[in-house]
């Protein structure tokens, strides 16, 4: 769309995501994969270390991923109401523009780094399309009941490994005392002890020879590193996305998508409705947020509390917290306060995808590169990300000054259209 069709709220509401995004992703680049989600496996988790973790928790944390996915979804809306005024079809572009963003997440995600979210927004968006007219009643019970069955879900796999556990147990038991287990108990024995424990559930052993050996390779060449990330990433984009990544993102997409149609993210809504709104996300998500980070660090983000229900706090308070970010934005930009900062969150918004990819290719090389993976301290990384987010608020808005898109925009649409696009800005006469 061009530049006098975009929505000023929609593009700050991204660009305040991206630069959370940027908050949570830089632990990634810079740490091995289980540090992201047990900070006490990273360099410290005490004093300032601490209070980065937890005031990041209750911030950013999945909120960002639940304000970017509700875009995804609100920008198809927004794409097909302007198709429809002009009386045009929207199916052929919108299913070229997925396709092209699936190929950039997966060249991102192989080449570049393996927490790519591109690739799960391609695939949810090929689903999406087809829900594009339904009421925002609809969509908004869709996307509630997907997301409910993340509960099902969770404590099925929690039962399902606890159960392998104890026939693996039995059989272990059995076999020592002389005697022998059934076919299928020793077949669930096998398939936990050869395959599953090591991914799903590794012992301490386990856990610390694939730490060591993920350090040593990204501290080695780039090859070792495209070798070492491949096998995770294809689980990721297969078994991760029917075990879970659609009903995350999917859901909060439908619920974009109907939100959308009411006018939440175009600021149509009175000041009273934003303002219950940012008033019940904080004050029931961030309670949940608290409750959660306290036990967790309790109960060591060890992995069975997760899988007993504690992934719940911030499955579904995450969601809570992001609806109180979007009451408290829409507020601000009705009331044309901090104009200097929202102009500058909505050119930020404007390039997400530019921004998105620059951001990787930069950390890559400043952790990979320069020999500074598992070196840095999260004090330390809040310091990178703080001039990262100086930058992208300065830098962005001199670069919409002189074109129309960010260059990985200008690419993707030039992609979608079979049609190199103007990028300089249109002079009006």
């Amino acid at each position: 769309m061009s530049a006098l069709e975009r929505l000023t709220s929609v593009d700050v509401l991204r660009g305040f995501a991206l630069l959370g995004i940027v908050a949570m992703n830089i632990v990634g680049f810079a740490w091995p994969g289980p540090a992201y989600d047990n900070p006490m496996r990273g360099a410290g988790f005490e004093g300032s270390d601490r209070a980065v973790w937890f005031f990041n928790h209750l911030v950013f944390e999945a909120k960002m991923m639940t304000i970017f996915s509700m875009l995804f979804g609100a920008g198809l809306v927004l794409m097909n109401e302007r198709a429809g005024s002009r009386g045009a079809s929207l199916r052929g572009v919108y299913y070229r523009r997925v396709l092209w963003l699936l190929v950039i997440g997966a060249i991102h995600a192989y080449l570049v780094w393996d927490g790519d979210i591109l690739f799960l927004y391609a695939q949810c968006g090929l689903i999406l399309y087809l829900f594009r007219n339904k009421t925002p009643r609809t969509l908004i019970i869709l996307g509630v009941m997907l997301m409910l069955l993340i509960v099902p879900l969770v404590l099925g796999l929690g039962a399902a490994i606890n159960g392998m556990k104890a026939i693996t147990a039995r059989v272990d038991a059995q076999v020592k005392a002389g005697e022998t287990p059934s076919k299928f108990d020793k077949r669930i024995h096998d398939i936990w002890t050869d395959t599953l424990q090591k991914e799903i559930k590794p012992d301490p052993a386990q856990k610390l020879k694939n730490w060591n050996e993920e350090m040593a390779a990204y501290r080695g060449g780039y090859l070792g590193i495209v070798k070492q990330r491949a096998f995770d990433v294809l689980m990721g984009q297969t078994v991760g996305f029917l075990l879970g990544g659609f009903l995350f993102a999917g859901a909060r997409m439908l619920l974009g998508m109907g939100f959308m149609k009411l006018g939440v993210f175009a600021a149509e809504r009175s000041r009273s409705f934003y303002a219950w709104m940012a008033a019940l996300g904080y004050g029931i998500g961030l309670p949940l947020m608290i409750l959660d980070a306290t036990e967790q660090i309790r109960h060591e983000f060890k992995e069975d509390y997760l899988l007993q229900g504690g992934i719940f706090y911030n499955a579904f308070g995450s969601l809570v917290v992001a609806l109180g970010h979007v009451g408290l934005i829409m507020l601000i930009v009705q009331s044309g306060a901090l104009a200097w900062l929202t102009r500058r969150l909505a050119a930020v918004g404007r390039m997400a995808l530019s921004i998105y990819l620059t951001h990787s290719i930069v950390c890559t090389t400043l952790f990979y590169g320069f020999g500074l993976f598992g070196q840095i301290n999260p004090t330390g990384l809040t310091a990178i990300v703080l001039t990262m987010w100086v930058i992208l608020l300065w830098i962005s808005p001199i670069w919409l000054k002189h074109f129309r898109f960010g260059p990985a925009e200008w690419l993707w649409r030039s992609l979608t259209y079979w049609k190199i696009q103007p990028i300089k800005p249109i002079c009006m006469p």
